[in-house]
C-alpha cells in the first residue's frame, strides 16, 4: 500500500512539473565528463544527475 502511494506521489510530481526521468546516457555523460580533461579543475564536489528533482 505504501509503495503504491509513493508511486502515485512520484507520478503526480513528474506530471505536475513536466520532469523527465534520468536516462543511463545522462549518468554516462556525467562520468565521461569527470574522467575527461575538461574537469581538471573540478575537485571535491557532488554532481547530481537527477533531472532537476533536487529543486522540488
Amino acid at each position: 500500500m505504501i509503495a503504491a502511494a509513493n508511486e502515485r506521489v512520484r507520478s503526480a510530481c513528474l506530471n505536475a512539473f513536466d520532469i523527465q526521468t534520468v536516462q543511463t546516457i545522462d549518468v554516462s555523460n556525467a562520468l565521461l565528463y569527470l574522467a575527461s580533461d575538461e574537469s581538471r579543475f573540478v575537485t571535491g564536489t557532488a554532481m547530481s544527475v537527477d533531472a532537476g528533482l533536487v529543486k522540488l
